[in-house]
């Protein structure tokens, strides 16, 4: 059992920079995938960037490649989602979550935080 609590959010403006953290409770935390999805008004959940368990291999959405990276810190329990060059389509709500399986469709991800909103303006 993992629970995920986001933090981070906020109003930008285009260009700016903006990094979201998410902190997980619960044991073996350096067990599980961890990714960041978003979802904006209207549309449907997003994936975004993903981290590996174990060596950390990561992926990243099309859209946000270049300009996003995630990361993971297993001794703090913690992922984060630095996020550069923001753009006002990338205002929604962020999502952290978990999955001990390599599990890649939003439907099938475990657990999940509760968001956190971040809004880029032009």
């Amino acid at each position: 059992q993992v629970q995920l609590v986001e933090a981070g959010g906020g109003l930008v403006q285009a260009g700016d920079s903006l990094t979201l953290s998410c902190v997980g409770s619960g044991r073996n935390f350096r067990n599980y995938h961890m990714a960041w999805f978003r979802q904006a008004p209207g549309s449907e959940r997003e994936f975004v960037a993903r981290i590996a368990w174990g060596e950390g291999r990561t992926e990243y959405a099309d859209a946000v490649k270049g300009r996003f990276t995630i990361a993971r810190d297993d001794n703090k329990n913690a992922v984060s989602l630095e996020m550069t060059s923001l753009k006002p389509e990338d205002t929604a709500i962020y999502y952290c979550a978990a999955d001990l399986y390599n599990v890649v469709r939003a439907e099938d991800w475990t657990y999940w935080g509760q968001g956190t909103q971040v809004t880029v303006s032009s």
